[in-house]
């Protein structure tokens, strides 16, 4: 495992996260399309209300009932082989110093979300991008992971259904990653939070497949309530998880059983609630596309699952990016992410179209319209 010997954790704020709407402030945004998930839920709308907790340290691994919930979405996946973390950052954070050091080698596969990189950074391990292109549909070629690969590479990173871009591998390209890690000797971490927000085929857990897969997931992003910190890591590793647990008890010795409380309650409400979402945010899905298609400066790759897609601007090389998005937020109060949160051109841009109004979104799109014309 990672030991750090002699030098620091070398911290540096993530862009994306410098630049979150709520350090901004959301009262300075009109339209916010830069949001990555479902509109933020009150405990209200979900049918719930705060039980009359002891307020105990609750158990280390995460609440016994919780971690059966989440076991219970894949078969081969025991209670045992869950952690219930601070969010998947906090699942990110622990994977990433548990395995890595600066001797070690980790392939991305980018974009990808912003920890998966900067963590790794941070411990000054070596780090080998495999970027996916607009032109390729954003389709991952396990080929190009393999030929990244090295004798000291500790972790292959891809998140599916993919943050930004929405897309998804086939069953197949997760199969073929899992045997990579598995002849390699090394792990394949799964970002899976857009999962449950799958639109058709919804792929299993990649560590149902192998002990050698790690999934992460969280109820932030398709459940919208990330005020609760509630991610969790899973792998049938035993021995990987212990060392996992250690780092957690090490960070924060337990979760809060408020947040706990608050998440069982969501998975208990599970299946209901997201067959009333999904048909909304695929509605929501087909707004984005029908701008697209009336809007010729813009193009995307239709996502597969998710809340948010990674248009592209079809402008001219001269076309001034910084001014364009400095005036899409000062006259027109529309909020969008643009593609240096995830170390891409500035001519792609993140739009998430789960978190606002359906009139909020549709507002926003025109914004873009007419933004790109002043």
């Amino acid at each position: 495992m990672g030991r750090f010997v002699g030098w620091a954790m070398n911290y540096t704020r993530m862009v994306i996260e410098k630049e979150a709407p709520e350090e901004y402030g959301y009262d300075r945004i009109r339209y916010n399309l830069s949001e990555s998930s479902i509109a933020d839920q009150k405990l209200s709308d979900i049918g719930l209300s705060l039980p009359d907790l002891t307020l105990f340290y609750g158990e280390h691994r995460g609440d016994k009932e919780l971690r059966a919930l989440i076991a219970a979405q894949d078969p081969g996946i025991s209670p045992d082989d869950v952690l219930v973390t601070a969010g998947a950052a906090g699942a990110l954070f622990i994977i990433s110093t548990s395995l890595l050091s600066a001797n070690d080698h980790l392939i991305v596969v980018r974009p990808n979300y912003a920890t998966n990189i900067e963590t790794p950074r941070a411990i000054g391990c070596a780090i080998g991008f495999v970027d996916l292109t607009f032109e390729d549909g954003f389709a991952i070629d396990i080929g190009r992971v393999k030929a990244a690969m090295q004798p000291n590479t500790k972790l292959i990173s891809v998140t599916c259904p993919h943050n930004p871009t929405g897309t998804m591998m086939d069953r197949a390209d997760l199969d073929a990653l899992v045997a990579l890690a598995e002849a390699h000797n090394c792990h394949l971490l799964v970002d899976e939070t857009y999962r449950d927000l799958s639109y058709g085929r919804r792929l299993p857990s990649a560590a149902s497949l192998s002990t050698k897969a790690i999934s992460v997931s969280s109820l932030s992003k398709a459940f919208g309530i990330p005020g609760i910190r509630i991610g969790w890591l899973t792998t049938r590793d035993a021995v990987l998880q212990e060392t996992f647990l250690a780092a957690k008890e090490q960070i924060g010795i337990c979760g809060s059983v408020i947040d706990e409380g608050i998440a069982r309650g969501m998975l208990e409400r599970r299946d209901a609630f997201l067959a009333r979402l999904l048909p909304e945010m695929a509605k929501r899905r087909d707004i984005v596309q029908a701008w697209i298609d009336r809007e010729p400066l813009v193009d995307w790759v239709r996502p597969e699952g998710g809340v948010v897609g990674f248009p592209r601007l079809n402008v001219d090389p001269g076309f001034d990016l910084d001014r364009f998005y400095r005036d899409l937020l000062e006259k027109h109060g529309t909020y969008v992410g643009p593609g240096h949160w995830f170390e891409m051109e500035k001519r792609f841009f993140r739009v998430g179209f789960g978190w606002p109004t359906e009139a909020e979104l549709r507002g926003g799109l025109e914004a873009i319209s007419a933004a790109l014309r002043q």
